[in-house]
């Protein structure tokens, strides 16, 4: 049987990583995997394991970041809080993008969205001491669950794909009507199976959220990134849909990794609603000292996480923002080019044997975005993820993201380059001819 790497490299490259199974393996040591055996084979992967960028950061914020490093600010701490232009032109982004309003006070610079979430959870599991209990609304990002596990923290979760819709009432009321939950959190749109909840669905969670008193934590790493609609006009409808318009219980955390390519930097958003911002809660108390939320996020967490966002980052960002919310910039012009990705991914895998695992967004065809997600049939995937990377290909298993599929694998189009679709296609030609279904 040909193939385009040896079983050998393959096997002792996982040794190595100290990986047994593909379908348990991180998505960093599937990164090291390939890296070895990239090294050992020589071979260039089609590399669709990692979520980050695969474009140029937005001049805009590099030229802003080395303006305010010669300036001097690497010498300065900054306020915590943020610096007070940045949490302006966040304000206005959301209400531009999102129309939402909110007070830039609750606007916060975060070192990436991830410390947003992390943050979140650590604060919200400490505000009411009779609730202990987090939910996921999966499929999703899979580190958020490594983050409550650190931090001793319990959760539920389920596969949202089955209950979108009218469905989702019934199903969340079954869940949080146990009265132990305190938080929820989403993707939208989603990683990995890129599904985009409707206005209805936003609806029906807010309405579910208020009846149980719990905190809505919305991820928008996508932010804008549903390219079936422009959103990227400011102040202009359709704006990117969200729990803002519908709840007052919410923190939104917005990622500059993905729609401004600033990955490398670290710097993200959390946006917390005013209610809940200026909330007391007593049983904060014992852990932070006072019963405001805002402090509590502020002064207690954030503070101890990191003593604020990096100083010339926050620069950076200012200046993105400013563009984009003065109509000088448009990211969706440069983004976009992962939709064109995803349509000849698709296309290269559906043409040779594989399936969409999810391939319906409430009814409508799913969009070209970020990720997608396939199956093999026959191959759980574990196996096949195996399998392809004998032929130079990499993913993750869908089961690190709190999917029911157990066959089902996540593609990220980010990192391909179109200098490798005709190698992708004949890989996995060679791939179709070696496991006939």
């Amino acid at each position: 049987m040909k193939v385009v790497i040896s079983g050998e490299i393959v096997q002792k490259a996982m040794e190595e990583v100290g990986v047994s199974s593909m379908a348990r393996a991180s998505i960093r040591e599937i990164k090291k995997i390939v890296d070895i055996i990239e090294q050992q084979s020589g071979v260039r992967f089609v590399r669709m394991e990692m979520g980050i960028p695969g474009l140029p950061p937005v001049q805009i914020g590099v030229e802003a970041e080395i303006d305010a490093l010669k300036k001097g600010v690497a010498s300065i701490y900054p306020d915590v809080t943020g610096i007070p232009s940045l949490k302006e032109e966040i304000a206005r982004f959301v209400k531009n993008f999102l129309d939402v309003d909110v007070s830039p006070d609750g606007c916060l610079p975060t070192v990436g969205s991830m410390q947003g979430g992390f943050a979140s959870f650590l604060t919200l599991q400490r505000i009411n001491k009779n609730k202990d209990t987090f939910l996921f609304i999966d499929p999703g990002f899979p580190v958020h669950k490594q983050q409550l596990r650190i931090l001793g923290g319990k959760f539920i979760q389920f596969d949202v794909y089955n209950y979108r819709g009218e469905k989702l009432r019934d199903k969340l009321d079954e869940l949080l009507s146990v009265g132990n939950v305190y938080g929820l959190l989403y993707s939208n749109p989603n990683n990995p199976a890129w599904i985009c909840f409707t206005e209805k669905e936003l609806q029906i969670i807010a309405e579910l959220a208020r009846k149980y008193d719990v905190v809505v934590v919305e991820d928008l790493a996508y932010i804008g990134m549903d390219f079936r609609k422009d959103y990227s006009h400011p102040g202009k409808p359709p704006f990117q849909p969200t729990i803002a318009k519908y709840y007052d219980q919410y923190i939104l955390l917005i990622s500059s990794s993905k729609a401004f390519s600033y990955a490398g930097q670290r710097i993200g958003m959390m946006v917390i609603s005013d209610s809940l911002f200026r909330r007391r809660f007593e049983d904060l108390i014992p852990y932070y000292g006072t019963d405001r939320f805002s402090s509590a996020m502020i002064f207690g967490t954030i503070y101890a996480l990191s003593s604020g966002t990096a100083h010339s980052s926050q620069y950076a960002l200012l200046a993105i923002l400013k563009a984009i919310n003065d109509g000088l910039y448009n990211y969706r012009d440069d983004v976009i080019v992962y939709s064109k990705k995803a349509q000849l991914m698709k296309e290269a895998f559906l043409s040779n044997g594989f399936k969409l695992v999810y391939d319906q967004d409430d009814g409508e065809p799913l969009a070209d975005g970020f990720y997608f997600t396939v199956s093999y049939p026959g191959l759980e995937s574990d196996q096949l993820l195996y399998e392809l990377l004998h032929y130079g290909i990499s993913a993750i298993s869908l089961s690190l993201t709190g999917s029911e599929s157990k066959e089902g694998i996540r593609a990220c189009v980010s990192l391909v380059g179109f200098d490798q679709m005709e190698d992708l296609n004949k890989r996995l030609s060679l791939f179709h001819q070696n496991h006939p279904i």
